[in-house]
């Protein structure tokens, strides 16, 4: 099988690529072009997918016929019609799992720095603007016994919800599209509707699967509903928020404080009015950026694909009714 890698990964996925006896194709510049990027996809069997800036839609199947399986080196897929590549039986693998306490850890420092404005203090720092002591001047809040909210309570959801029960003893709510009895017997999650989480969480961390149908889910008469000393956090995708009315929302203090891994768009000019807020953390979409997540991802992303050339079905698989 012949194999195209759009970006480089850690070298141990592409190891066990070679290894199973597959041709590994990367290219020497990764920032492709739409057309270079097709016409590669177009020369190989098999892709293993890095980044969400190209499109796996009916367009790109008709395309590209000769594909016999996509590999996301990510737990997300909404950049792939998962409909359309399941009836053309194109099996789609993700990476779930391997990511969810590293994901969740940058939740939970979102949500410190937001509540004592870190990046803020920081910048002053660097700014040399350090000043005489100030005992009313950009002051933070405490988080013990308040309330975390938590749209989406799956794998990265719960490892958030867990470090945030046992650091500050915070109430733990939820909405998903099932109950999870495993979160409400050990931490004592509650179930609530959307609208109960918008309106009672003092922290309100988005985790969810991101769909079309949820774009702009968090708009302004959302963070209308919100306590006024609310957090909003999204380490999801940036599709969840309309930055417009969340900007508006921050700065007439509908609610207290933002921050965001993933932006809408991505990546966030440098010319965000959010950026100038002083309650308001933004990190580059680092979630999964440590050395013990990346890699392995890097490894799950090549089972699904060596998986797949022993005639195997994938073990990491977003459509499984492709097997149907």
């Amino acid at each position: 099988m012949k194999v195209f890698v759009n970006k480089r990964i850690p070298e141990a996925g592409i190891e066990m690529l070679k290894e199973a006896g597959m041709e590994v194709f990367i290219p020497e510049h990764e920032n492709l072009s739409h057309e270079e990027w097709l016409i590669y996809c177009q020369n190989h069997d098999a892709i293993l997918s890095v980044g969400g800036e190209f499109k796996y839609d009916k367009d790109f199947f008709d395309q590209c016929p000769n594909i016999n399986i996509i590999a996301l080196y990510s737990v997300g897929f909404d950049h792939v019609d998962i409909k359309e590549a399941s009836q053309r039986k194109v099996p789609v693998g993700n990476t779930p799992d391997v990511l969810s306490k590293a994901t969740s850890d940058i939740a939970f420092l979102l949500m410190q720095s937001v509540a004592r404005r870190a990046g803020y203090n920081f910048q002053k720092v660097k700014d040399g603007n350090w000043g005489d002591f100030d005992p009313l001047h950009a002051l933070g809040q405490e988080l013990y016994g308040k309330t975390l909210g938590i749209l989406g309570l799956g794998r990265i959801g719960f490892e958030m919800a867990k470090k945030s029960y046992k650091a500050f003893d915070m109430k733990i709510i939820y909405h998903n599209r099932n109950r999870n009895e495993e979160a409400e017997k050990e931490i004592n999650a509650n179930y609530v509707s959307f609208d109960e989480l918008v309106e009672q969480s003092d922290v309100l961390s988005v985790h969810a699967n991101f769909t079309p149908e949820q774009k702009d889910l968090f708009n302004g008469s959302v963070f209308e509903k919100m306590k006024f000393n609310a957090i909003f956090i999204n380490t999801a995708r940036g599709g969840f928020q309309n930055e417009k009315d969340l900007y508006e929302a921050l700065v007439s203090k509908q609610i207290w404080g933002a921050g965001l891994d993933v932006t809408n768009p991505e990546p966030m000019s440098k010319e965000s009015p959010l950026l100038e807020l002083s309650n308001v953390c933004v990190l580059p979409h680092i979630g999964s950026a440590t050395i013990e997540a990346r890699t392995g991802m890097a490894k799950m992303a090549a089972e699904n694909i060596i998986a797949f050339s022993k005639g195997e079905k994938i073990p990491y698989c977003a459509n499984p009714e492709v097997y149907s």
